[in-house]
């Protein structure tokens, strides 16, 4: 009997161990899988050595593909049609990126619950509720109305899926195990799903909910007051002066009671963050050394692992480009080819609103609108589970686009930028084909291809910098804006009444736009894209200007300039904020009134250079002296509980700084006594200075702003371990390098325009998504020490010029 048992435990046991091991439990992945000597984590480690040289049969291609990769790994694709070119793009783009092309298109279209369970289900709601889905749908069929897009699309598609099917389960990248799933077919649905992400990330939060409360609580004048249409300081994208040269549309007027009050319940919104923005500028021969135009790029967004671009070179008859590419979407999004180069930063256009909807009753499939009832469209989400079943969720359209919510979700920060009960009107929801835009980019040779390409163009809204060997420069705020009345979608709009819709759209010709200014440069730090002269309204408010000043102000002055000269100001960390504020703030100080720590921080930050570097005190003093001094102000009014407010603009703060020191917001209404400009600039000195002792000790080396910034390159999924170190590295949000924790330039490009031209770029990361690589970080250290590489903009492809490390032969048989 004893040995019988023996006998079964032996057996039973492994078999439970088994069981155990091969499942996954919570976050812990199936670990008999995942360390599997054939067939786990292990076989993603990739030998230090690259194979010279291979060969492919893949019956999809039409001709033989030669593919170079150069010594960091960038794949220079030499095709002999475009169908295969963009196959190429889709199968070695995968064989790099796969999993991240996987995990960004799942995140956009609310299947994240499929892979990790129930604990994702808010969020994939969301997505699918704020129509992500939805929008994409209506995208690809833009892109499979043109005969060239629908090309691009089917044939990056069939690339992708070529390389999943030659996957096995060792093969696959190594998040898959962590996780326990396998890729599914790519989808042209999924390429439109990451233009549509793109939009997500850059509509940057929606201020209309706090607006309305802070009208309903301090009325209209000190909307007009406190947050004004057109910022006090300024340098708009367009150069102020600049002559409007058309005929605009009539601007539709604004319903009579315009200014009603829309009831917003206790909403707390996400407000616009800072630090999303991006620089780009060009200058003309006339400023540089070698007479043609430079082009800079420096778009700024989350710091990722794998990093959100991907550098390629695309070959074909008429096409030779060089640049990053989204990976999941096909063609080069910024770079530059043999006769021009262009670049992007956000506009921050108006172009989501909400609208207050008024149901019939509470099966809410009828609303009012018009003075009559309208029928709601319903759409069915279903939200596969994995470990249980699917759940259908039921969302409701009307004219205007998707009801966000009916009621909110408990615990989903997400949803907190949402009103109850509102429909969604939002550009990324419209028809639209942004790929044909850079299929002409990819091969433009001259000015009047460029603003063709741009006709093309919806969303997310770009600022296109655009130089070229004709010596010619130009920058357009180009997208699909709404034909809007004045301030329409500043506040929560009533769905009821037809005047509130968006009446049309901005002739895409007269998109804001300048070329070849007298000033000899363009550029754009997601500023204003105008004077108030231009006359549509795109939005009342931009990002601050300090990045855009301080740009103007080093290319006013700069002549003979190289790429190098370029490359400097992109890292430039000298601050105008500071400029502007401190000769107001730091004569206020009471230097008898501070202890020995703040005595010393004082003394510091009076002598500062104004830069945020590396190893500046003063910088750190600086930042949260003047944050708390904001805070000092704004906070005994607008933080109400159970009314979410935002605070006035930090332009807006400066201004009562510098010209209304006596002004009634200084005093906090909550105390006795009457405060001073001097009393809430005091506190907050001693206040920074005590923050940073507590936290970092006696005044000293822990006190540097690297160290308080903490700047770093995080997993995509946040997975431990497979991010970078901090990198001990300067700049701040406010400056031309505009760095936070993880928050900054994606991508750095700059280049120089000439009879051959010449580009240098660097991004925070490597060309491989594998963590089990050399090739994923490898270009970290060289983008934190501000350097760039050059780009082997390769001729051909026996070009000797590039450093090839490994060639890669597609044919069909």
């Amino acid at each position: 009997m004893m040995n019988k048992i023996k006998a079964l435990i032996c057996i039973v046991i492994p078999i439970l161990l088994t069981y155990a091991l091969n499942t996954k439990f919570g976050d812990t992945p199936p670990l008999l899988k995942f360390l599997n000597p054939f067939t786990g984590f292990w076989q993603n480690a990739e030998k230090t050595t690259v194979n010279p040289n291979r060969k492919l049969i893949l019956k999809n291609a039409l001709q033989n593909v030669d593919i170079a990769f150069d010594d960091r790994m960038i794949p220079h694709i030499f095709a002999q049609n475009d169908h295969d070119v963009y196959y190429a793009q889709g199968y070695v783009t995968a064989m790099h990126r796969l999993w991240q092309m996987d995990f960004q298109t799942r995140f956009a279209a609310g299947r994240l619950c499929e892979v990790v369970g129930k604990k994702a289900i808010e969020l994939d709601k969301y997505q699918r509720r704020m129509g992500m889905v939805y929008g994409a749908e209506k995208s690809l069929e833009g892109m499979m109305a043109d005969p060239k897009s629908k090309e691009m699309v089917l044939a990056y598609t069939a690339g992708i899926n070529d390389y999943i099917h030659s996957l096995s389960q060792a093969s696959l990248p190594v998040e898959y195990k962590l996780l326990d799933f396998k890729p599914e077919d790519w989808t042209p649905l999924k390429c439109a799903l990451l233009l549509k992400q793109m939009s997500a990330v850059l509509a940057m939060g929606s201020d209309e909910f706090y607006m309305t409360n802070i009208r309903k609580k301090f009325g209209n004048d000190v909307i007009k007051d406190l947050f004004p249409d057109y910022p006090f300081k300024e340098d708009p994208i367009i150069p102020v002066g600049t002559k409007w040269d058309f005929n605009p549309l009539p601007i539709p007027s604004p319903p009579a009671d315009a200014l009603k009050e829309m009831t917003t319940g206790n909403i707390q919104t996400m407000q616009k963050e800072e630090g999303i923005g991006s620089n780009n500028w060009a200058i003309s021969g006339e400023k540089t050394a070698s007479g043609y135009p430079i082009l800079a790029n420096d778009p700024h967004l989350d710091l990722t692992l794998p990093s959100i671009w991907y550098q390629i070179q695309l070959h074909a008859p008429g096409l030779n480009s060089y640049g990053v590419s989204l990976p999941g979407a096909p063609g080069i999004i910024i770079g530059f080819n043999q006769n021009i180069a262009w670049g992007v930063t956000n506009v921050a256009a108006d172009v989501l609103d909400f609208y207050q909807i008024k149901f019939k009753d509470n099966t809410h499939k009828s609303y009012w609108y018009n003075n009559e009832w309208k029928n709601t469209t319903t759409r069915f989400e279903k939200i596969v589970i994995r470990g249980s079943k699917p759940e259908i969720d039921t969302v409701y359209y009307t004219h205007q686009g998707p009801v966000v919510y009916l009621q909110k979700p408990e615990k989903f920060s997400k949803a907190n930028n949402v009103p109850v009960g509102n429909a969604l009107r939002w550009i990324a929801h419209e028809k639209s084909n942004e790929l044909k835009t850079f299929y002409l980019l990819n091969r433009g040779k001259n000015y009047t291809d460029y603003r063709k390409a741009l006709t093309f163009y919806t969303a997310p809204a770009q600022n296109f910098v655009f130089a070229s060997t004709d010596n010619d420069i130009a920058i357009t705020a180009n997208g699909k804006f709404p034909l809007k009345w004045k301030d329409q979608g500043k506040f929560i709009l009533d769905g009821s009444d037809p005047k509130n819709d968006w009446q049309g759209w901005i002739p895409s010709d007269q998109n804001p736009t300048v070329k070849n200014p007298p000033r000899n440069f363009v550029s754009s730090a997601n500023q204003s894209s105008t004077d108030p002269s231009y006359p549509y309204y795109i939005n009342w408010e931009f990002s601050p200007y300090e990045r855009a000043k301080r740009i103007n102000d080093r290319l006013t002055v700069m002549t003979k300039a190289t790429a190098d000269s370029i490359r400097i100001m992109q890292t430039d960390t000298y601050s105008i904020h500071a400029q502007n504020i401190l000769p107001a703030i730091l004569p206020l100080i009471d230097a008898s009134k501070l202890n020995a720590t703040q005595k010393e921080g004082f003394s510091l930050v009076s002598v500062w250079n104004k830069r945020y570097d590396a190893k500046e005190i003063a910088a750190s003093i600086f930042d949260l002296w003047t944050k708390r001094l904001q805070d000092n102000i704004w906070a005994d009014d607008f933080n109400v509980d159970g009314i979410p407010m935002r605070y006035p603009s930090r332009d807006r703060t400066v201004q009562l700084i510098l010209t209304q020191p006596d002004s009634k917001w200084i005093d906090n209404i909550n105390t006795p006594e009457k405060e001073t400009l001097s009393d809430l600039v005091n506190e907050a000195f001693k206040y920074s200075c005590d923050s940073l002792e507590r936290k970092y000790g006696p005044i000293g080396e822990r006190w540097q702003w690297a160290n308080l910034k903490h700047t770093n390159v995080p997993h995509l999924a946040k997975i431990p371990g497979f991010g970078s170190k901090t990198l001990m590295i300067g700049g701040g949000k406010m400056t031309i390098d505009a760095l936070s924790e993880s928050n900054g330039p994606s991508w750095r490009m700059v280049i120089e325009l000439g009879k051959t031209p010449k580009g240098h770029g660097v991004f925070p990361g490597g060309q491989s998504g594998n963590p089990g690589s050399k090739f994923y970080d490898n270009m970290i250290d060289t983008w934190a020490n501000g350097e760039l590489y050059d780009l082997f903009f390769m001729q051909s492809f026996d070009d000797p010029s590039a450093k090839i490390i490994s060639k890669l032969k597609i044919s069909k048989k």
